[in-house]
C-alpha cells in the first residue's frame, strides 16, 4: 500500500476511531504494554542490526544514544503506557457550556484533531510514545522515523499494529512510513492529514514547515540555558547544573549554554569545573569565565550551539537583565531555569524568559511530558499556537462546539422578540 493510500485509510479510521469508548483505548494500550514485554527479545534483536549498521556508518555518539533500545527503554515506555492509563479519557470531556436562551443550548466538547504526521528522529522509543498517545487521544497516526532505527521501528509498529487489531480498533487507524521519498510525499497529504509534528534538526524542521500547507506543531533545537544569580546556594547550583547537563546529554532539553552572576563567579565556578570534569564534560568559556578556570574559549558561534553531547558553555553576566536579554536572544524557547534565592530575581526571570518551559531552582531534565504527568509525549512545541511545551494529550486534541434548541431561528433575537441570556453553566 502506497503513502496516499494509507493516507486515506488512516483519514476514514479516525472517524471510527473517535466514536470508540474510552475503555476500548485503554484495553488496546494494555496489549500493546503487554505484548512489548512478551516480545522484548525480538525487539532487541531488531535493535541490534540497526545499532550494528549505524555503527559501521560512524554515525554520531548522540544519535546512536538515542537509537539504543535496550531492557531500561523498554520499561520506560510500558511505564509511560502504565501513566496514560492512569488518565480519564479525554475524549468527549466537556470544557465550556453556556445556555444562550432558554433551550438553546451551547456546549464546547474535547474532541481528536484527526490524522497526525509525526516525521521523527531515530528514537524508536519515540515510536511508542507518540503511537499511544494517538491512540488514547483518538487520534490516528502516520509515522515517518529515521533510517537508522528500520528495523527497531518495524517491530514496534508491527507489534501495535497488530495487538490493537486484535482489541478492536480500526484498521489502518496506524501505518509506519519507511523511505526517504516518504517525507516529501507526506508534505502534500493536506487532503488527509490534519497535523504535522516533525523531530529533527533545525534545518529539517524548517524544511518541512516551508514545504507543506499542512499545519506543523515541533521544535527545532534544543538550547537550553541556566542562570546562576548572585544569591544563590553554591552546592545546589552545583548539583542542579551537574546534572542538567550530564543526567543525558544526547536529549533535547539536556542543558547547553550556563550564564553566572559575575558577583558569585569566583566561588561557584571552581567548584561547577570540578563536578563536571568529573563526568568529562568539556567547558568552554567566555574571556571572563577563562580568567577564573582554566577551559576551552567560547565563540559566539558556541551560544548557538546545540551539543547532545558532554560540553557546555559558560557566559559570565553583570546582572539578571543581560541573562535574560541573552536568553531570549539565542535560546530556542524550549527550556530555561534560573537558580536563585531571591524570590524577586525568579519572578522577573519567569515572568520575562520567553520560552515554553521556565523553571527555578531544578534540572532542566525535567521538562518532559511523563515527568509532567501526561503520559508521555509527542514532542516539545516551541510554537504559541495551539500547544506549547511538552505535547501529551491535549496537546492533540481539538474541540467542537455543540447546539442543541427547540426551533429557535435567528430573525426572533435580530427583531427583539426573543433575547439572548448568556448564562454559563460550566
Amino acid at each position: 500500500m502506497d503513502i496516499v493510500q494509507n493516507a486515506k485509510k488512516a483519514k476514514e479510521a479516525s472517524i471510527a476511531l473517535a466514536a470508540t469508548s474510552g475503555e476500548t483505548r485503554d484495553n488496546a494500550l494494555k496489549a500493546i504494554s503487554k505484548a512489548l514485554l512478551e516480545r522484548a527479545d525480538e525487539i532487541k534483536k531488531a535493535n541490534a542490526i540497526d545499532m550494528a549498521n549505524s555503527e559501521k556508518e560512524n554515525v554520531a555518539m548522540p544519535l546512536l544514544k538515542r537509537l539504543k533500545f535496550e531492557d531500561a527503554k523498554i520499561n520506560d515506555v510500558v511505564a509511560g503506557i502504565s501513566s496514560l492509563l492512569k488518565l480519564e479519557d479525554p475524549v468527549g470531556k466537556i470544557q465550556l457550556q453556556t445556555e444562550l436562551d432558554k433551550d438553546l443550548i451551547l456546549t464546547r466538547v474535547a474532541c481528536p484533531i484527526g490524522v497526525i504526521g509525526v516525521i521523527f528522529e531515530s528514537r524508536p522509543d519515540a515510536l511508542v510514545q507518540i503511537s499511544t498517545l494517538c491512540l488514547k487521544s483518538g487520534n490516528a497516526v502516520l509515522l515517518k522515523g529515521g533510517r537508522e532505527a528500520k528495523e527497531t521501528n518495524k517491530i514496534l509498529f508491527e507489534i501495535i499494529r497488530d495487538v490493537t487489531s486484535e482489541a478492536g480498533l480500526p484498521e489502518g487507524w496506524i501505518a509506519l512510513m519507511e523511505s526517504r521519498e516518504d517525507v516529501d510525499a507526506i508534505l502534500k497529504l493536506d487532503k488527509y492529514i490534519d497535523l504535522l509534528i516533525p523531530r529533527g534538526s533545525n534545518a529539517f524542521v524548517s524544511y518541512i514547515m516551508q514545504n507543506s500547507t499542512i499545519p506543523v506543531m515541533g521544535h527545532a533545537d534544543g538550547i537550553c540555558h541556566t542562570y546562576v544569580d548572585k544569591m544563590v546556594d553554591v552546592d545546589l547550583a552545583v548539583k542542579v547544573v551537574t546534572d542538567s547537563k550530564t543526567q543525558y546529554v544526547a536529549v533535547c532539553n539536556a542543558l547547553e549554554t550556563l550564564l553566572v552572576h559575575e558577583d558569585i563567579a569566583k566561588e561557584y565556578l571552581p567548584k561547577l569545573k570540578a563536578s563536571l570534569e568529573a563526568k568529562d564534560v568539556i567547558i568552554k568559556g567566555c574571556e571572563k569565565t577563562r580568567a577564573i578556570i582554566d577551559v576551552e574559549v567560547a565563540t559566539e558561534e558556541d551560544w548557538k550551539i546545540e551539543y547532545l553531547d558532554y560540553i557546555l558553555s559558560i557566559k559570565i553576566v553583570s546582572n539578571i537583565d543581560e541573562a535574560i536579554t541573552h536568553i531570549n536572544t539565542f535560546g530556542s524557547g524550549h527550556t530555561d531555569c534560573i537558580i536563585t534565592k531571591d524570590k524577586e530575581a525568579a519572578e522577573k526571570f519567569m515572568t520575562l524568559v520567553d520560552s515554553g518551559n521556565v523553571f527555578l531552582n531544578v534540572s532542566t531534565r525535567f521538562s518532559d511530558g511523563f515527568k509532567y504527568g501526561f503520559g508521555a509525549e509527542v514532542g516539545i512545541s516551541t510554537s504559541k499556537l495551539h500547544a506549547r511545551g511538552p505535547v501529551g494529550l491535549e496537546g492533540l486534541l481539538i474541540y467542537k462546539y455543540k447546539l442543541c434548541g427547540n426551533g429557535q431561528i435567528v430573525a426572533d433575537y435580530a427583531e427583539g422578540r426573543s433575547h439572548f441570556t448568556h448564562k454559563r453553566l460550566i
